[in-house]
C-alpha cells in the first residue's frame, strides 16, 4: 500500500477510535503504530479510564475479529492457547482454539495472572503461534495484543518479567481527562441511550492487513539510522539504569519510526519521528538500578536525557529507492 493511502486510512481509524473513546490523539497514535509495526501494545492505566473500550474499538475501527481475556490469579495457560478435546464421535482428541486464536487479542489486566499464564503469551507475541502438546498452531494474520495492566501497586498484581515487557513494541498511557474531556464524557453519555459507546468499522480486513505493508516504504538515511542506534546504546550507559534496551529494542525504534512516518503520509523518516516515538518504545524495557528507584526516577526522563545529550543530525527529504 502507498504511503499515502496508509495515511488517509490511519486518519479514519484514529477519527472513529476518538468519537468513541475520549483520549488524547498521541495515544491512540501510538497504539496505531503498535499495530504498523506488526507488533504489540500495553496500556497502563487504573481501572475506570478507558483501556478495555480503546482497546475494543480499534478492534472494530480496523474491521477485524476480536476476542477479549480477563486475566485473573487462577487462569491456566490452556485457557489461553486451547486444549485438546477428545471427539465421542471421531474417537479422536481434536485441538479446541483458545481465545488466543483472533486477529486483535485483548489481554486484559495481565498482570493479575500468575507468572506461568503470562509466560503462555510469549511464544504467541514473538513468533505468531502456540504449541499445546508438543503441536504448533499458526495464530491468525495479523495477530495483534493490546494488553492492559493495573499499576504494579495495586493489590494482586504481579511484575511483567522483563522478557514478556520486551515484546511489547509501545507502552503508552490513556491518564485521566481533563476537566473539558471529563464532561465532553458525560455529554456523550447524556446523548445516547446505551451505557457504552460504540465503533463502527471503516477498514475491511485486506486493507488491515495491507496497511502494515506502508512502513516497508518508508527510506530511513543512514545518518537517521545511526542517531537511533546511538540513543538506543546510549540508555546502556546512563548511570541511573541498570540494564539497557536490548538490540530488539533497537530494531523496534526502527520500525515505529517508519511506522510514525507513514501514519504522517512521509516517505522519510526525520529525527523528530526518531525523538517522538522514543519514549513509549524504550522506556519500558529499562531496569533503573536501586537507588534510582529509590529516587523514584521516572525511566521516561532517562531517556529523555538520553536524547537530549545526542547530536541531531540534519535529513534532506527524499524518497526511497524503487
Amino acid at each position: 500500500m502507498h504511503v499515502g493511502d496508509c495515511a488517509s486510512h490511519c486518519r479514519d481509524v484514529m477519527d472513529e477510535v476518538g468519537d468513541a473513546v475520549v483520549a488524547d490523539r498521541s495515544v491512540l497514535r501510538s497504539i496505531l503504530l503498535g499495530y504498523l509495526s506488526r507488533g504489540h501494545v500495553l496500556l497502563e492505566d487504573v481501572p475506570g479510564t478507558g483501556k478495555t473500550l480503546t482497546a475494543r474499538s480499534f478492534a472494530t475501527a480496523l474491521g477485524l475479529s476480536v476476542s477479549r481475556i480477563q486475566f485473573t490469579p487462577d487462569l491456566l495457560p490452556a485457557d489461553v492457547t486451547g486444549t485438546h478435546v477428545f471427539d465421542e464421535h471421531s474417537r479422536e482428541f481434536e485441538f479446541q482454539a483458545g481465545p488466543l486464536f483472533a486477529n486483535v487479542v485483548l489481554a486484559d489486566e495481565i498482570n493479575r495472572a500468575s507468572p506461568k499464564t503470562q509466560a503462555a503469551l510469549l511464544e504467541a507475541m514473538e513468533e505468531g503461534q502456540v504449541t499445546v502438546d508438543g503441536d504448533t498452531y499458526a495464530l491468525p494474520d495479523p495477530f495483534f495484543v493490546i494488553a492492559t495492566q493495573n499499576p504494579v501497586e495495586q493489590e494482586g498484581t504481579f511484575e511483567l518479567p522483563e522478557a514478556q515487557k520486551d515484546r511489547f513494541v509501545v507502552k503508552t498511557s490513556l491518564g485521566f481527562p481533563d476537566e473539558a474531556g471529563e464532561l465532553e464524557l458525560v455529554d456523550r453519555r447524556a446523548d445516547r441511550h446505551s451505557q457504552s459507546p460504540t465503533a463502527s468499522r471503516v477498514c475491511d480486513e485486506q486493507t488491515a492487513t495491507d496497511v502494515r505493508t506502508a512502513p516497508e516504504r518508508v527510506h530511513v538515511e543512514r545518518d537517521v539510522r545511526k542517531y537511533l542506534v546511538r540513543a538506543a546504546r546510549a540508555t546502556r550507559e546512563d548511570h541511573r539504569v541498570r540494564e539497557g534496551v536490548s538490540p530488539r529494542a533497537t530494531q523496534r525504534l526502527f520500525e515505529a519510526s517508519r511506522a510514525l512516518a507513514a501514519i504522517q503520509g512521509r516517505e522519510f523518516v526525520t529525527p523528530d519521528d526518531v525523538n517522538a516515538v522514543a519514549k513509549p518504545v524504550l522506556a519500558h524495557r529499562l531496569v533503573l538500578t536501586p537507588d534510582a528507584r529509590v529516587g523514584q526516577v521516572e525511566r521516561r526522563d532517562v531517556v529523555g536525557d538520553v536524547l537530549d545529550g545526542l547530536t541531531v543530525p540534519s535529513v534532506n527529504a527524499r524518497r526511497p529507492a524503487q
